[in-house]
């Protein structure tokens, strides 16, 4: 992949809230936008909701309650923005980095299969998921690069997924599918134990529903999933041939 030219050549937005450069692209996650105003305002409506408590005459006690636990709401939403990292995803010349507050993980073009939006039918409709998709050709060099708390928080944020492969309407239903083995054997012979090998179990039931591996949630991106995918595409078929 050379940088911006190659992908504007090809069609592809870069769009200028992504910072970019010729040997990455930096994705900025929607949700992460406005966190410290948000908590900055809600700081400011917790200062006000004291005032009112101490103000305000007793039959009206309950309003100054409710305007002090929505401050703190609000706090804690600008509070959990701020935390995550300034990017999302990066894409780069040999691999895509994911990065979350609980950690990380890297995974190699060379080791993309497919990279689609996931969905599902009801009836003769189909529903988007939300999410885009990635299939990978080796479980081993992702789970070795995840950190494990990333990878519990992952088994935690996929279970609705799972459900949706178990063609669960209500997504609350339970199934002996969301407790997973904590030994993984690749193809290769090499066993992976803990949270990785958990997730490495995961992946192969959502692969065997849904069709792909790893998720990314458009709520963490600056664009839509179809948007998203395309770069996703471009970028893999750049470093495909320059590899030619």
């Amino acid at each position: 992949m050379s940088g911006n030219e190659q992908l504007k050549n090809e069609g592809v937005e870069v769009r200028p809230d992504s910072d970019a450069d010729e040997t990455s692209i930096k994705i900025k996650a929607l949700a992460k936008r406005n966190g410290l105003t948000t908590f900055m305002i809600g700081l400011i409506a917790f200062a006000v909701a004291v005032i009112l408590l101490v103000l305000l005459p007793q039959s009206l006690y309950l309003i100054g309650v409710f305007a002090l636990s929505a401050s703190i709401v609000t706090m804690l939403i600008g509070w959990f923005k701020v935390r995550e990292p300034l990017h999302s995803v990066e894409l780069t010349k040999t691999h895509i980095l994911y990065q979350h507050r609980h950690g990380k993980w890297s995974l190699e073009w060379s080791n993309v299969q497919r990279i689609d939006v996931p969905r599902i039918s009801q009836g003769l409709e189909q529903i988007d998921l939300g999410m885009v998709g990635i299939k990978i050709k080796h479980y081993a060099p992702l789970l070795r690069s995840i950190s494990p708390r990333l990878a519990a928080n992952l088994l935690l944020e996929q279970r609705p997924l799972l459900l949706q492969n178990n063609q669960c309407t209500t997504g609350g239903c339970y199934s002996d599918t969301l407790i997973e083995n904590d030994t993984f054997k690749t193809p290769e012979g090499e066993i992976i134990r803990g949270i990785p090998a958990m997730l490495g179990n995961r992946m192969g039931k959502l692969r065997a529903g849904l069709g792909y591996d790893i998720f990314i949630s458009v709520g963490e991106l600056d664009r839509t999933s179809d948007e998203f995918v395309e770069l996703l595409r471009a970028c893999h078929s750049s470093v495909n041939a320059n590899q030619v």
